[in-house]
């Protein structure tokens, strides 16, 4: 298959039609437009810093079914004693920022970078951008973000700086986004952490038809609270 350069007509090519490792086209810029529409169609960009913005469609793709969140023993001992103070969309700037400056063993430079953290904060603002935050004694201490449309949450990022940290805000998330209706979040690419927290690989076909479904739905814009 051929990788698609776009032009600034707001257009995908069928993400279908990207290469075996995921990547389908390359240019265009990161408006709240363009961004919305990749990801009602299964594609989101990742890139990093000098590089052209790329935009990726893989094949497995990797979604968190809800009902399969895996909490370990230790992690639901710490939400039940209350160990961190989780909100939502109480601090998505820092919670994107802190995606992108804190070190991850094993991993060199960020792709969030500051085009990506202008984009994401715009989308914020607009309602389909969303954080769970971790503080403890006041300090933000872990997160994660990602986009909502219609009951499906694409998550991006997450961070800690205290030992689950950003599974409290996740774990909390995930009861947010069940007791809406949401069945899946999107993790899009496969590492062993979150296959440990209970993801798994299904077919973009597969993928692509739960999705959908999850847009047939009106989204829930605005600031989310728990």
């Amino acid at each position: 298959m051929p990788i698609y350069r776009l032009t600034k007509e707001i257009i995908f090519p069928p993400p279908d039609h990207a290469e075996p490792d995921g990547l389908l086209a390359v240019g265009g810029d990161l408006s709240s437009e363009r961004l919305l529409l990749a990801y009602r169609l299964g594609i989101f960009p990742w890139y990093m810093e000098g590089q052209p913005i790329l935009w990726w469609s893989p094949d497995p793709r990797l979604v968190l079914d809800l009902n399969e969140f895996h909490i370990s023993r230790r992690l639901r001992q710490t939400l039940r004693k209350g160990a961190f103070a989780v909100t939502l969309d109480q601090a998505f700037p820092q919670v994107i920022r802190a995606c992108a400056t804190v070190a991850r063993q094993g991993q060199r430079g960020t792709w969030i970078t500051a085009e990506m953290q202008k984009a994401y904060i715009r989308l914020h603002e607009m309602g389909f951008a969303h954080s769970a935050e971790s503080r403890l004694e006041g300090k933000l201490v872990g997160g994660v973000y990602g986009v909502s449309l219609g009951r499906a949450f694409f998550a991006e990022s997450m961070f800690f700086l205290k030992t689950d940290a950003s599974k409290a805000a996740l774990a909390t998330l995930v009861e947010q986004l069940k007791s809406w209706g949401f069945q899946m979040i999107d993790a899009q690419v496969t590492t062993r952490h979150l296959l440990s927290l209970g993801a798994r690989e299904i077919p973009r076909s597969i993928f692509l038809r739960r999705l959908k479904k999850s847009l047939d739905y009106p989204t829930i814009k605005g600031k989310w609270e728990v």
